[in-house]
């Protein structure tokens, strides 16, 4: 591009520009976290794993026995383990070439159309239902690496809690409105002349319309960066080269290492209450679809305010120390859930209410607080790590969540084994100093980190 590129939040109007172009990727991705992966796919692709199932409640996928209750969990845990080999190719490959909108546009348009193809599930067709909740998954989490790396090239490292709460923020606020839409098809598709089945195969399919269509936007306004190699070309060999240099390039960082490890293990329990929450629901709790429904969207409105409401918190008690309580607060949670009595749906939703108060804040802060900690020129692929326990791509607290089913027979059984990703993750997070982690990796450190 023939566009001169200005350093990141130089406050210039093109600066600006991009960073509300950067807000409408959160926009346009975030509904498939929120309408595919945390309401209706997980319920109706376990009803139709149960469908398929045997007379012991069991479905064979190539020829292995698993719970028709765990499939959808470890379809989830699948697709994640496949993301740790794509992603960092695909961020490697990015930062080599400085050709980042390509592969954005690309994994954007894949995810957003295996989503679509969820329209045509139905009946029996569980293994259709896991194969594109793999290629959505995998390529949703590809093209978020991509998007995060844009962070620090875009703001700089006073401006990126803002930044990065406020497309959270942009995110939850997407994934509210389309809800509502969801809400209203569905609780009208009678009179529609819409079965509840073909009700729910819209709502998943129109996620994936809405995340296209508004993925053009973010591809028009951000700008490219040079590479790290000149004249670089693009090539699986030279991206699995640049991977092994990174990950031995990450062992000089150890700080940076020990924040990553202590996301990896905290965030992983949060992406499994998202995205297990409503199988939770539905099968433990029995909340029926609207309950369900609306439950989200109260997480989807507060999880807004609640992103600003922590990036407020981050200006005054430091980001590190903001997140560190919200693990608090996500261990109860967890533990509440445990005890939460069934067929008392305004229980849930002040559970509901508790999660969508932490939510966005906890993930907002912890994107920018990584990104003061990644070396210049290295972000798709040191993104590409922190992105293996991003929005729907943990994959050890699902599989801890579906072991914990199929031997127990109990969703309380796994949602309070979740505790444990909370608690070991705040104490790993509380050993890092975070401002001597960002010089270590040759970057200004904010007054209040």
């Amino acid at each position: 591009m023939s566009a001169v590129v200005t350093e990141a939040g130089d406050g210039t109007a093109e600066n600006r520009r991009e960073q509300r172009g950067w807000y409408f990727y959160d926009w346009a991705n975030s509904v498939f976290s929120t309408t595919v992966l945390t309401v209706f796919l997980g319920p109706y692709l376990t009803g139709i794993a149960k469908a398929a199932a045997d007379a012991d409640g069991y479905v064979h996928p190539l020829g292995i026995p698993v719970r028709a209750g765990s499939y959808f969990a470890y379809s989830v845990s699948l697709s994640v383990l496949l993301s740790v080999f794509v992603m960092p190719l695909a961020g490697a490959v990015a930062d080599r070439t400085g050709r980042k909108k390509p592969i954005l546009g690309a994994s954007a348009y894949l995810g957003a159309g295996a989503t679509a193809a969820m329209f045509f599930l139905e009946g029996d067709r569980y293994l259709l239902g896991g194969a594109l909740l793999v290629v959505a998954n995998v390529a949703f989490a590809v093209a978020v690496v991509i998007y995060n790396s844009f962070l620090p090239q875009i703001a700089g490292p006073e401006e990126r809690d803002a930044v990065s709460s406020r497309g959270w923020a942009f995110g939850y606020a997407a994934g509210s409105l389309v809800l509502v839409g969801n809400l209203a098809l569905f609780l009208n598709h009678e009179a529609l002349g819409v079965s509840e089945g073909s009700a729910v195969r819209i709502c998943i399919a129109s996620a994936g319309v809405w995340w296209a269509v508004f993925t053009v936007i973010p591809l028009l306004r951000l700008r490219e960066r040079p590479g790290t190699v000149a004249g670089a070309r693009v090539s699986v060999l030279s991206g699995w080269r640049q991977l092994a240099d990174t990950v031995r390039e990450l062992r000089r960082y150890r700080l940076t290492m020990l924040f990553l490890l202590a996301y990896l293990v905290y965030n992983d329990g949060v992406q499994t209450v998202i995205t297990q929450a409503s199988v939770f629901g539905s099968e433990e709790l029995g909340v029926d679809q609207t309950t369900l429904i609306g439950a989200v969207l109260l997480v989807q409105v507060l999880a807004v305010a609640g992103a600003l409401l922590m990036e407020r918190l981050a200006r005054k008690f430091g980001a590190k120390n903001t997140v560190l309580a919200s693990l608090v607060a996500w261990s109860g949670i967890a533990a509440t859930g445990y005890f939460l009595p069934a067929g008392v749906p305004v229980l849930f939703f002040v559970l509901a209410a508790g999660i969508g108060l932490v939510m966005g804040g906890s993930q907002a802060l912890s994107r920018s607080l990584f990104s003061q900690l990644v070396p210049r020129g290295k972000e798709a692929e040191f993104f590409s790590l922190y992105e293996v326990s991003d929005r729907g791509t943990s994959w050890l607290g699902p599989l801890v969540f579906g072991l914990a089913y199929q031997l127990t027979e109990s969703y309380r059984a796994a949602i309070i084994s979740l505790v444990v990703f909370f608690v070991l993750g705040f104490v790993l997070l509380w050993r890092v100093p975070v401002d001597k982690a960002a010089e270590a990796a040759g970057n200004p450190s904010p007054d209040r980190i």
